[in-house]
């Protein structure tokens, strides 16, 4: 059977640069207060004229340089999103235009801050059942449109960006090993929007993601035959330091085993982990031959996991 895995990895990070210092001018918070709780200390705001398939276009374009790919070689897009420039057409067919993607079916996924890692798992299927060979997955949100910035509660938590992910045919022992994916349809309410902007309830979504982060990293090792000692590296979805560091602790990694973006970039719902895991390649972080573990959580409730051996 063909092994799926990533070959190449691109993102967009917007221009924007918000610091904590500049909410205090606008509402009743401080620096101290969003650090402490949140591990955020800026965030990055696409310009007003770049919406999400912008944002998704260039990380993709990125990624297919990274992958050594051409756009008319990519079989199929995902796009994970939940802030789309408009209902519809979807984000990934008009990327699939400006990339020159010509014979790539297209397809957007709404689930939220686990979105690219439905996006990988969904991939991974049609490559290991022969279906597609190369895939085109991208994770982009444009939160800054949908945030009410009066709203203490949430404005500070949430930045714009996009990262991108190629997948196609890997080595044996390389690529996606195992995948885990949940919902949960009773805390649907806790992180919806219902007319104009986002709305959370904070405290039920921090109860939920620390147990299911936690509970998902563990389940998908075990799902790949291995347990939290091979794990090399992990990548959570960068929403709260508090809810990655506990995730990190369930897996008993040192500090530096875990990817933290979230105090430059804030909450990027989908495209936070693509984002992360570009930065962690750039800085050597991650290796080849390491075993990673991606988790994230969102509305829905849902969540999902991905153990992967990085490689081509």
């Amino acid at each position: 059977m063909t092994k799926a895995g990533i070959l190449g990895m691109g993102s967009y990070i917007g221009e924007e640069l918000v610091t904590n210092a500049d909410f205090e001018k606008k509402i009743d918070t401080n620096d101290e207060w969003i650090r402490t709780r949140t591990g955020i200390e800026e965030r990055r705001f696409a310009p007003k004229d770049v919406d999400s398939s912008d944002m998704a276009y260039l990380a993709a374009r990125d990624a297919l340089e990274h992958a050594e790919i051409s756009a008319e070689d990519i079989d199929l897009i995902l796009v994970a999103t939940v802030t789309p420039d408009m209902p519809f057409p979807t984000v990934s067919t008009l990327i699939q235009h400006r990339l020159g993607a010509k014979k790539a079916a297209a397809m957007d996924i709404s689930a939220a801050c686990a979105g690219f890692i439905y996006g990988l798992a969904t991939g991974q299927q049609f490559i290991e059942n022969g279906a597609y060979k190369n895939i085109l997955v991208v994770g982009v949100e444009k939160l800054s449109k949908i945030t009410d910035f009066t709203d203490r509660n949430t404005a500070v938590l949430f930045g714009d960006g996009a990262g991108a992910a190629v997948l196609g045919p890997v080595s044996e022992d390389k690529g996606i090993l195992a995948f885990e994916l949940g919902a949960d349809g009773t805390g649907a309410m806790h992180i919806n929007q219902q007319g104009e902007y986002l709305q959370m309830n904070g405290r039920e979504v921090f109860k939920f993601a620390v147990r299911q982060m936690g509970d998902s990293s563990l389940r998908v090792l075990e799902k790949a035959g291995l347990t939290k000692e091979d794990c090399d590296f992990l990548v959570p979805h960068q929403a709260n330091i508090r809810i990655m560091e506990a995730a990190r602790e369930r897996l008993d990694l040192p500090v530096e085993k875990m990817s933290k973006t979230v105090h430059k970039y804030g909450n990027t719902s989908s495209a936070s982990i693509p984002m992360a895991m570009v930065d962690e390649l750039r800085s050597g972080k991650i290796k080849d031959g390491d075993l990673l573990v991606l988790v994230g959580f969102g509305a829905g409730l849902v969540w999902g996991s991905v153990a992967i051996r990085w490689g081509k």
